[in-house]
C-alpha cells in the first residue's frame, strides 16, 4: 500500500513545478525560506527530486489531509529531525490536527528552538559531521493515523492490559499553535547542514498509533541543479547560438514570394 501511494503521487507530479507531494493523509512541500517559493518537483526513475543550492535555508512543510490527528515522523538525510537518532518510523515526530500545516525548519534542539536546515556540501552536512553520511540527499515523512476507540457493542471484548496500551503510546512534539497537543556526479553532493538557532515552539502530547506501520511514507530526494541535470533528472536546456551581426558578406536578396 505504501509503494502504491507514493507512485500515485509521483505520477501526478511529473513535469510539474511548485506542487505538494500529495499523499492520501499528508501533503509535503520543500520551501525555499529565502524566497518563500515551493521548490519545483521532478520525477525520474520512480523517484521525486528537488534542486537546492548551497547556503539556502529550507523547510519541510507538512499538511494533514486526514480526518483526525496524525503523527508525522520527519527524516532528513536518514536522521530523525526531532530526536537526532538514525531515523526509524517508530520514533517521535510532529502531531498535526486535521487540516493543520506546520513548517519543520530545522533540527529540534528543545521545545522552543531548532537549528536551521540549509543546503550545504556533503562534508558540512549534519549527517557527515555525526559520521552518518550514507543516506544524505533524501527527506522523508512517515505518516500515522491516530487510534480511535471502536464503537461500543453489547458484548465488548476485554480491554487490553494497561501496560500494553501504554506501550502503544508515543510522546511526540505537537506543532506550534495546536491546542495543548504537541553514478558519477559532476559536483559535490548536497546535504543538510546544522544551522543557526531559531525560535520554534512546540509542546508534548501523547499519541497512540492506529497501526505500528506507517499509513504512508512520502520521500523526496534532493541535490544541486547541476547534479540533477547530470543525472538526467532535469532536462538540459538547448544551447543557444548568439546572433552574429555579419554572418555573410552579400548584397540584399529579394524576399521569398
Amino acid at each position: 500500500m505504501r509503494v502504491a501511494i507514493v507512485a500515485a503521487a509521483a505520477a501526478l507530479l511529473q513535469g510539474c513545478a511548485g506542487v505538494a507531494l500529495a499523499g492520501n493523509h499528508a501533503n509535503v512541500e520543500i520551501v525555499n525560506r529565502t524566497t518563500g517559493e515551493v521548490l519545483p518537483v521532478y520525477r525520474h526513475q520512480g523517484r521525486l527530486y528537488v534542486a537546492g543550492a548551497p547556503g539556502e535555508k529550507y523547510a519541510v512543510r507538512v499538511t494533514n489531509r486526514a480526518g483526525g490527528r496524525t503523527l508525522n515522523v520527519v527524516s532528513v538525510d536518514g536522521i530523525n529531525a526531532v530526536t537526532g537518532e538514525t531515523a526509524a518510523p517508530d520514533q517521535n515526530g510532529y502531531v498535526l490536527h486535521a487540516g493543520q500545516s506546520f513548517e519543520v525548519n530545522g533540527w529540534r534542539k528543545s521545545t522552543t528552538e531548532v537549528a536551521a536546515f540549509y543546503f550545504t556540501r556533503l562534508p558540512d552536512s549534519y549527517a557527515a559531521r555525526t559520521d552518518r553520511p550514507e543516506h544524505v540527499g533524501v527527506i522523508g515523512v512517515a505518516v500515522f493515523r491516530e487510534w480511535q476507540r471502536p464503537p461500543q457493542v453489547l458484548r465488548q471484548a476485554p480491554a487490553a492490559p494497561a501496560a500494553r496500551e501504554r506501550a502503544n503510546e508515543s510522546s511526540a512534539a505537537d506543532a506550534a499553535g495546536a491546542p495543548a497537543a504537541s553514478e558519477a556526479r559532476r559536483d559535490t553532493k548536497l546535504g543538510t547542514g546544522h544551522g543557526e538557532r531559531e525560535r520554534s515552539d512546540v509542546v508534548y502530547t501523547h499519541f497512540r498509533r492506529a497501526s505500528p506501520a506507517p499509513d504512508e511514507v512520502i520521500a523526496v530526494h534532493y541535490d544541486s541543479h547541476a547534479n540533477l541535470v547530470a543525472m538526467g533528472v532535469i532536462p538540459r536546456e538547448p544551447r543557444l547560438v548568439a546572433p552574429n551581426p555579419f554572418p555573410a558578406g552579400r548584397f540584399v536578396p529579394d524576399p521569398r514570394g
